[in-house]
């Protein structure tokens, strides 16, 4: 098929009916065609059924239509996203790799050049791209990686030599986005400042030294790559100011669009636990007539109904052209939240499901596992937690403002919620408090912001049953971290703890 007739279909197709036909495909693929359940538990992916995946050209929706791609609007790619983890939710971050960690920067920051070629291979040869930005020593601690670039004057070219490890679609991608530092001088002292490199795999140079055998995720292939490579100038991306600036953009952006993945999945774990309660008899009655039944169901549906909210929100904050790189306090709310509701969701249906659920070929096992992750990548939860108190705490210092009440009704993303919270949220804060303090006022922070989200959602016309259902619990939630936030007492590590500390040795024989 040409690109022009390409073009043509998308124009033509708008995106509910685009949406439409790549759900009725996946449903076909997954369901129809194939046990959705065997496919779980298989390592990969059959070619044949990425390849009639790839034909919807659903990463069309990361690609700016100066490209012949449908534009790069956000709600269309997020809608793309969450009709995929309905069905699959690896496949969901296969395409949220492909297109907010490779096809969004290219589109922002990279060369006429390389975008003219690139974007054409994706969507003619249906290639695909990934990041790779993780090292074995260097996980979290990312501006402080070792793999290393030189320019040569000669051959306008960067020479990149590494090791990196953790990106996904190892040994698939067709293109990498490659992270490095600079050399300083001869003696191998890195700079500060990163680059980000366009690499590709037909030009060799990456050798995948070890295939992990990831706990869940099957259909994802990680591992470990030794790189050293040669990038031609016009594949090196260009920021705006700095390269790290570049990096926080290119990050905050793929966090803000984790609804987009985290929405499907969450309406897939409730349906999946609303039919299993209303067909599943206990005790002579069924399971959904059962009051604790009832609450997590109801949680279920918050969840999904905050994600939405988170959905709304990226969607008509955040165009392509937005710069996100100060963005932090959304971006790392959004990702934190949403991440421990996907997993919250998955255990909830294994927990309702029961002892058939604990299985690697249902549903709601191989949810638990593969929603784990996402806790972790991207930035750990703990870490995002963390920033965003910091970021919250810098910003009071800077207005000369010490209560926090007084700062959160005044604050953009919590202008709204903090309203509720006036008695709760009365007190003035300790700028220097532990860290464990800050990950604490970090939990509670993100989901004020959430729930400015929701109430933002409900104002557009929502279901208004659904936004009350989820105030609701979000409030029980911030209430909840609240009050751990303002215990006191604070537990210590025993580091020589063996010493009386076997129960054996004081029981009367």
């Amino acid at each position: 098929m040409s690109l022009d007739i390409t073009k043509t279909l998308n124009i033509k197709r708008d995106i509910q009916s685009f949406i439409d036909h790549y759900k009725d495909k996946l449903n076909e693929l997954f369901s129809e065609r194939n046990d959705e359940d065997e496919l779980l538990m298989t390592r990969g992916l059959p070619p044949y059924i990425l390849r009639e995946i790839m034909e919807c050209n659903p990463l069309s929706t990361f690609i700016p239509e100066d490209y012949d791609g449908r534009g790069a609007i956000t709600s269309e790619a997020l809608s793309m996203l969450e009709a995929s983890s309905y069905q699959s939710l690896p496949l969901s971050l296969m395409m949220g790799i492909n297109g907010a960690l490779f096809l969004q920067p290219l589109a922002n920051y990279g060369s006429e050049e390389a975008k003219s070629t690139i974007f054409k291979d994706f969507l003619r040869r249906k290639n695909m791209g990934g990041l790779m930005i993780t090292e074995p020593d260097f996980g979290s601690d990312a501006l402080r990686m070792q793999t290393g670039f030189k320019y040569h004057e000669d051959t306008k070219s960067y020479e990149i030599d590494g090791l990196k490890h953790w990106a996904g679609l190892t040994g698939w991608a067709d293109y990498w986005l490659i992270t490095a530092r600079g050399y300083k001088n001869d003696e191998g002292e890195l700079g500060r400042d990163i680059g980000f490199f366009i690499h590709d795999s037909s030009n060799g140079g990456i050798d995948v030294k070890e295939y992990y055998q990831n706990l869940g995720l099957y259909m994802l292939p990680y591992g470990k790559n030794k790189i050293d490579i040669e990038v031609p100038e016009s594949h090196r991306l260009e920021p705006k100011t700095t390269g790290v600036t570049m990096m926080l953009d290119i990050l905050h952006r793929s966090r803000l669009q984790f609804p987009g993945m985290s929405t499907g999945h969450l309406k897939r774990m409730m349906d999946e636990a609303l039919d299993h309660c209303k067909t599943r008899i206990v005790g002579g009655m069924s399971l959904f007539n059962y009051d604790q039944v009832k609450e997590r169901l109801a949680k279920l549906q918050s969840y999904f109904t905050i994600s939405s909210a988170m959905s709304y929100f990226t969607s008509t904050n955040v165009p392509l052209n937005q710069n996100t790189s100060r963005m932090d306090v959304a971006a790392n709310s959004i990702k934190s939240v949403v991440t421990d509701y996907m997993h919250e969701a998955s255990q909830s249906l294994l927990q309702l499901v029961g002892a058939k659920g604990y299985r690697l070929d249902h549903i709601a096992g191989r949810a638990m596992v593969d929603s784990r992750p996402f806790q972790i990548f991207e930035g750990s939860n703990d870490i995002l937690y963390q920033q965003i108190s910091e970021s919250i705490l810098k910003m009071m210092r800077k207005s000369k403002e010490t209560n926090l009440y007084n700062f959160l009704s005044d604050y953009s993303l919590t202008e709204n919620s903090a309203e509720h919270f006036e008695e709760t949220l009365n007190f003035d804060v300790d700028f220097k408090m532990a860290q464990r303090k800050l990950v604490q006022l970090g939990r509670a922070l993100g989901r004020l912001v959430s729930m400015e989200m929701t109430i933002k959602l409900g104002e557009s016309g929502f279901n208004s049953d659904m936004i009350s259902n989820s105030l609701k619990v979000v409030k029980s939630e911030i209430e909840s971290l609240f009050s751990t936030y303002s215990f006191a007492e604070t537990p210590a590590i025993i580091e020589d703890y063996d010493d009386s500390s076997s129960w054996l040795k004081f029981v009367n024989q």
